[in-house]
């Protein structure tokens, strides 16, 4: 039998990682700096392993199964799911309206006056007061604004569609804004330059290069609106949420396991969209 011969290291190839040191000093400082952080949250999860939680914890989840089932239950979950995807595809879409014309305002290669490589000043300023509005459009919570909204047109669906459309009209203004000056702008320079309006360069320089990438972070965004309606349920704002938080008053596990298996569907129907969407415009 021909003897195995450990293969070698070519000539000029270090043994070893030479960035290990930078690495373990980085580390090391991130550890460092989350201790602190860790110590401030009260962050404490061997609690969760004492024997009483435990206990309470296996039971909780024990009565989880078997899912309610019953024909009244389903058709009620079945209509206010309907509803909490109707709050989220309506604040989504007022989102929608909110952003494109902050987004078109404030986007940089769209402005007419930076091509000469200066701003002017009068759009500088309006785009920075734009910019200044959508972070304090995101900076609230869709939570907060849920329950300022509750206070003024009461409990319902209304509350939820409205904070939706403020906090993601900011959160989808910001990025796609990014989006777009992040990609190829000199198309849209060339058109700008030989006359063309700020619409028509778009149309025609930016969003056919970014259209996938805005319509899957769009879709991403109506995932996260879903699961934003179901959480603000829990201060009155109707759908499927409002419906979670009795059941886990009355400690009903079955109906709160249904409810939780119909969010994974939701979220799973989502991700499908987004996919389609992606390979349709790619």
């Amino acid at each position: 039998m021909n003897a195995v011969v450990p293969s070698r290291a070519a000539p000029g190839v270090p043994s070893r990682d030479p960035a290990w040191l930078p690495r373990l000093f980085w580390i090391a400082a991130a550890l460092v700096l989350l201790w602190p952080l860790g110590v401030a949250t009260e962050f404490q999860p061997w609690v969760l392993l004492e024997p009483d939680n435990l206990k309470l914890s296996a039971g909780f989840i024990g009565s989880f199964f078997p899912p309610a089932v019953e024909p009244d239950f389903l058709l009620m979950v079945a209509r206010e799911t309907w509803r909490t995807v109707a709050i989220a595809t309506v604040g989504i879409s007022l989102a929608l309206l909110l952003a494109l014309p902050l987004t078109l305002l404030s986007t940089r290669a769209l402005s007419i006056s930076a091509l000469s490589g200066r701003m002017a000043r009068g759009p500088f300023w309006l785009r920075q007061s734009l910019r200044a509005l959508m972070i304090v459009l995101r900076s609230v919570p869709e939570l907060v604004w849920a329950l300022v909204f509750v206070r003024v047109v009461g409990l319902g669906a209304t509350a939820g569609v409205l904070a939706i459309a403020l906090t993601y009209g900011g959160m989808l203004g910001k990025v796609y804004g990014e989006i777009l000056e992040s990609g190829e702008t000199q198309p849209t320079e060339a058109l700008l330059r030989n006359g063309s309006g700020r619409l028509q360069a778009f149309f025609y320089g930016l969003l056919p290069q970014n259209a996938a990438e805005l319509t899957s972070y769009t879709v991403y965004r109506w995932e996260c609106a879903i699961r934003s309606s179901v959480v603000l349920g829990f201060v009155g704002a109707g759908g499927l949420g409002q419906q979670l938080d009795s059941s886990m008053k009355m400690f009903a596990g079955g109906e709160i396991a249904t409810m939780l298996l119909v969010f994974i569907a939701l979220v799973a129907l989502a991700d499908r969209v987004s996919g389609w969407l992606r390979r349709s415009l790619g």
